[in-house]
């Protein structure tokens, strides 16, 4: 059983029932997608909604005898919303028709890896056009299994410009010293220096919660999982078609790169609302733009 299965409304589904839902999805499918992968085989991508926007994908080949042959499947919630307009890299994984996306987000400070959802479209553009497994822009979703609200981070007399500014100086630097300007690392090395220094001071006095506004973390030992602290934009509470659990979509923006995380009601600790943070750990997907 997949463990995001319950993020998206499925918390005590056994295997029998899994293995009935997936053969109703392979039968009566809401949207298919068939491509050619890599060997050459017949590729499909079968999906069933289950809520607005998330619900399960299974993907396989079909054979000789046009049988469908499902290969894996996987609870998605629909990326929408575009969070990076940098160059995304296609790797696929060794063990199955799957791939990832990588990125070095210049907002994250860190690579950011992602769960591809629109394989059978990349494979059929790569097909078509002979092109090559580097992208342009994502939009971004994620999947939480636990996660809390906290409150958000008073700030005062803050000059949201001047902040801004400030960032955007920031990225440049990490643009510069990614292509091996000195002057750019040795000036981010002082602000390292200059931050270490100023929260060593403060932790004393405060909790790290009100310190930290955002963060965005590996988490684990797979790379597209992450713990991640981002302000609450919007909230969607809906119930799952089939199994009428809760379930929340919260628009949430982390070190300025906005996307929705899915959350089952269980497994959520304290009230979404809008201004408030999420601190959870997340299972990140995305498609990449055409």
């Amino acid at each position: 059983m997949h463990k995001f299965l319950r993020s998206i409304g499925f918390t005590d589904l056994k295997k029998k029932d899994m293995d009935l839902l997936l053969q109703q999805i392979a039968e009566r499918p809401e949207v298919m997608k068939v491509t050619t992968d890599s060997e050459g085989n017949e590729f499909a991508e079968l999906t069933c909604e289950y809520g607005p926007g998330y619900g399960i994908m299974v993907r396989g080949i079909y054979d000789e005898g046009d049988n469908f042959q499902p290969e894996y499947y996987f609870p998605y919630l629909e990326a929408t919303k575009v969070s990076t307009e940098e160059y995304i890299e296609i790797e696929k994984h060794a063990d199955r028709e799957s791939y990832a996306g990588v990125c070095d987000e210049l907002h994250l400070g860190v690579t950011m890896v992602f769960y591809l959802q629109n394989v059978a479209d990349f494979l059929a553009e790569k097909r078509l056009f002979k092109s090559k497994n580097t992208r342009r822009g994502a939009k971004l979703a994620a999947l939480s299994t636990e996660g809390k609200i906290i409150l958000p981070i008073v700030e005062r007399d803050r000059n949201k410009h001047a902040d801004d500014a400030k960032r955007t100086e920031h990225n440049k630097l990490i643009a510069q010293a990614r292509e091996g300007n000195e002057e750019a690392i040795e000036s981010l090395t002082m602000e390292d220096m200059d931050t270490y220094s100023i929260l060593s001071q403060r932790i004393h006095n405060e909790d790290v919660l009100s310190i930290v506004s955002s963060t965005f973390m590996p988490y684990g030992i797979e790379s597209d999982q992450y713990s991640i602290i981002g302000d609450i934009l919007n909230v969607k509470r809906t119930e799952n078609t089939l199994s009428n659990e809760i379930v929340y979509i919260l628009s949430v923006v982390c070190n300025d790169i906005q996307f929705d995380v899915c959350i089952n009601e269980n497994d959520l600790m304290g009230e979404p609302k809008i201004g408030r943070r999420f601190k959870g750990n997340i299972w990140l997907q995305g498609s990449t733009l055409s």
